[in-house]
């Protein structure tokens, strides 16, 4: 009778196990670790957190518009830049709370900046004033700017648009409607965005 308890819960232990969790492919661990040679951390994303839908990965994709043109297509949270043989390189982002707040239509890298100063528009600062009025000043680059290590600015007829294609914080929002308008990816997303694109690359953005 004193073993029973013993035997019991040894039997209940067994019964709770969980089955043990998928094994991710070192490929992908390897394109989303941490990142040491940048002024600032990239820390590593926990790829559990995020589904392989946003990981960032080659596919077929047929378009009209010629290689190195990015398509933006925010209802299904994918960023592609094309590429040649009906391929494209895809990568998850982020996109506005509200379809008002995105950007539509056609536009181009107007300027690209490492470890960008973030500043909050007016009317980001008009909807919320707690959030963002300290900012109004600006917040220079670092491991806290919502920006990211690298921003990508959207132009059109030679004026900024005022939206842009950055790293984030928060990568397990990335599939999701939470930004204020801007496209985000994740920092290992957005540095290998920025190390393929020029200065005046076409940017479609569909919704």
């Amino acid at each position: 009778m004193i073993g029973a308890p013993l035997a019991l819960a040894a039997c209940t232990t067994r019964g709770q196990q969980m089955p043990p969790e998928p094994t991710i492919d070192p490929f992908y661990l390897s394109m989303y670790a941490a990142i040491p040679n940048e002024p600032f951390p990239v820390q590593a994303v926990d790829l559990r957190k995020v589904d392989p839908e946003w990981w960032r990965q080659e596919v077929p994709y047929q378009t009209t518009e010629k290689p190195g043109t990015i398509v933006i297509d925010t209802q299904a949270h994918h960023l592609f830049l094309i590429e040649e043989g009906g391929m494209a390189m895809r990568y998850g982002i982020g996109v506005g709370r509200e379809e008002a707040l995105q950007f539509k239509g056609t536009a181009s890298i107007g300027r690209r900046a490492e470890w960008p100063r973030w500043t909050p528009t007016q009317d980001m600062i008009k909807r919320q004033p707690e959030r963002y009025a300290e900012y109004a000043a600006g917040m220079p680059g670092g491991e806290g700017n919502p920006l990211g290590p690298r921003a990508l600015y959207l132009y059109k007829g030679g004026n900024d648009t005022f939206f842009r294609l950055h790293g984030t914080i928060e990568p397990y929002t990335i599939g999701t409607n939470v930004s204020s308008g801007c496209i985000r990816l994740m920092n290992q997303d957005i540095i290998d965005l920025y190390g393929r694109v020029p200065t005046g690359t076409k940017v479609v953005v569909i919704s």
